[in-house]
């Protein structure tokens, strides 16, 4: 049968939560336009509840996730890139699509996402060795600080950059032990659920990584006053969002990463994403945990460690 002849096939969109693709508890969709004004798809409009459901995912997930070594983190995370690399061709149409790029710019922030991901991969088993360390003390004590993951953490993805952006936020959090309820941008929602697809098909767990779509406002305040949620990255919020998140946020002292300087639209996407992305969102996130311990008497001489 020729093509003229077949139906199209239009893909249903979904969220992704604990490993599975629910739609909406709420059952609402919303339209979502390429840079033109043309349709593109239907995304889910997550609500409350979808966002609470998110942080149960993300809870259960923690203490396998945090507890593996982090040479295993690291090759979790090279596989994502792995299977990225295999589907990129699809990313690159829903980013030119999205953000309204020429395919060669939109193959460029793709390949860019991709070695993202395998510069954090590479972060997990290193990252220990700057932000912990042994400490001189005077006494026959070791004192030894250890970097910890913070526990779950809600993400505002930028709301421009569709998916280097994205990568940018989640990679770090979850390369460092923690777990993700990430809030997709709301105008180009789709090159993050395409991602849910590849985590479901890397080695990542079910709930390490939660994405929704929708309202970011709607979905955010209940993240930012949920007492089970450990920390919230602010970097697509604007600046009257970011304040009211803020001030929930403090009520459990949540671990906040404040935004950058927005611009007009309201879009905090003032940062370089094409940078070197440093350390500095790897350690965002991170507790120091400081272990005293005695040290003993060696032999009949009494010399000591």
């Amino acid at each position: 049968m020729s093509d003229q002849n077949r139906l199209g096939v239009f893909k249903t969109y979904k969220l992704y939560v604990g490993g599975k693709f629910p739609r909406s508890e709420s059952g609402r969709v919303y339209e979502v336009s390429d840079s033109k004004g043309q349709w593109l798809a239907n995304a889910p409009q997550s609500s409350r509840k979808d966002a609470r459901d998110a942080v149960v995912a993300a809870r259960k997930a923690f203490g396998g996730w945090s507890g593996a070594t982090a040479y295993n983190r690291g090759q979790v995370l090279y596989r994502v890139a792995e299977m990225l690399e295999g589907r990129k061709e699809q990313f690159v149409r829903e980013v030119a699509a999205s953000e309204g790029l020429s395919k060669s710019k939109a193959a460029a922030a793709v390949d860019a996402a991709i070695d993202r991901w395998v510069w954090y991969a590479g972060w997990t088993d290193k990252i220990g060795q700057i932000s912990g360390g042994a400490n001189p003390v005077a006494g026959p004590f070791f004192n030894l600080s250890t970097p910890e993951p913070t526990g779950v953490v809600a993400v505002l993805a930028p709301q421009k950059s569709s998916f280097l952006g994205l990568v940018s936020v989640i990679a770090p959090v979850i390369a460092t032990g923690n777990t993700a309820v990430v809030i997709a941008s709301a105008d180009a929602p789709l090159p993050a659920l395409s991602l849910g697809e590849v985590l479901a098909t890397s080695d990542v767990p079910g709930g390490v990584v939660n994405i929704l779509s929708g309202v970011t406002a709607e979905i955010a305040a209940p993240l930012a006053a949920h007492q089970d949620v450990n920390a919230i990255d602010l970097t697509g919020a604007n600046a009257e969002l970011a304040k009211e998140l803020e001030v929930a946020a403090a009520d459990n002292l949540k671990r906040v990463l404040r935004p950058q300087p927005v611009d007009a639209d309201g879009a905090s996407d003032s940062e370089d994403w094409l940078a070197s992305p440093g350390t500095h969102r790897l350690t965002a996130f991170l507790e120091t945990k400081t272990v005293w311990h005695p040290t003993g008497a060696l032999g009949a001489s009494g010399s000591s460690y």
